[in-house]
């Protein structure tokens, strides 16, 4: 009588919890297998000699390929409130270059910014800084009154001027936004653009958007994601 039915069962039963075992080590060496050689999307970073147009790099800093961070600065915002560095610590944020006063780009600009405001809403990781590249017209009263024209929540969101100097420096080198426009009478004049920069925790530029373009709006929103995943990993 043939009795390897039975042997061949009982062998089972008794190796029944190393298969169980071995089953799942395997499942686990799999998914680690996966996880370690499929490629993790991160976003570039930006630096004036590297991936900038020249035209928007003060001269002084073209050379600069790697490391590249948004300066110190020390502005003031639609609340009268001084606005410094400090607040934007550990948080991801969108800034841009505008003035209350232009009939162009800005007001498609300030939209889409509010887009951005609305999307991020109940995010507190991320933030918006718009700055006004006519500090002379742009005074606290002024973005205030433009503040409340466009919806703009001041916790989320602050509109900034300071001197001509430091609006320079900013636009050209730290956020590399702007043409260089000099006058007689204005050595910082500049040609601001409609850019939009995405900067990360640690002040560098990882992404450059049109802010003027609704897809591009779209790639920006999920471009933070990519970067709040980067920091979760």
């Amino acid at each position: 009588m043939n009795n390897s039915g039975p042997s061949l069962i009982s062998f089972f039963k008794g190796y029944k919890k190393f298969f169980i075992f071995f089953a799942f080590l395997s499942a686990v060496i799999l998914a680690l297998f996966y996880y370690a050689l499929k490629p993790v999307e991160r976003l570039p970073y930006f630096a004036p000699g590297k991936n900038i147009n020249p035209e928007l790099v003060d001269s002084t800093i073209v050379h600069i390929k790697k490391r590249h961070r948004i300066a110190d600065f020390k502005l003031v915002n639609q609340n009268e409130d001084t606005i410094t560095q400090d607040h934007y610590k550990n948080k991801i944020y969108v800034a841009d270059f505008f003035f209350t006063t232009c009939k162009t780009i800005c007001p498609i600009m300030t939209g889409n910014m509010k887009t951005i405001q609305q999307a991020t809403l109940l995010d507190n990781d991320i933030m918006l800084l718009s700055h006004s590249v006519t500090p002379e017209i742009d005074r606290p009263k002024q973005l205030k009154k433009y503040a409340k024209e466009k919806g703009v929540i001041s916790k989320k969101w602050n509109l900034v001027t300071g001197s001509k100097k430091e609006i320079y420096n900013l636009a050209r080198k730290s956020y590399l936004v702007a043409k260089y426009n000099p006058k007689p009478e204005d050595l910082y004049n500049m040609i601001h653009t409609e850019n939009f920069v995405l900067v990360d925790k640690e002040k560098r530029i990882r992404g450059m958007y049109d802010g003027t373009d609704d897809e591009a709006i779209k790639k920006l929103l999920s471009d933070i994601e990519i970067l709040k995943k980067e920091y979760k990993d």
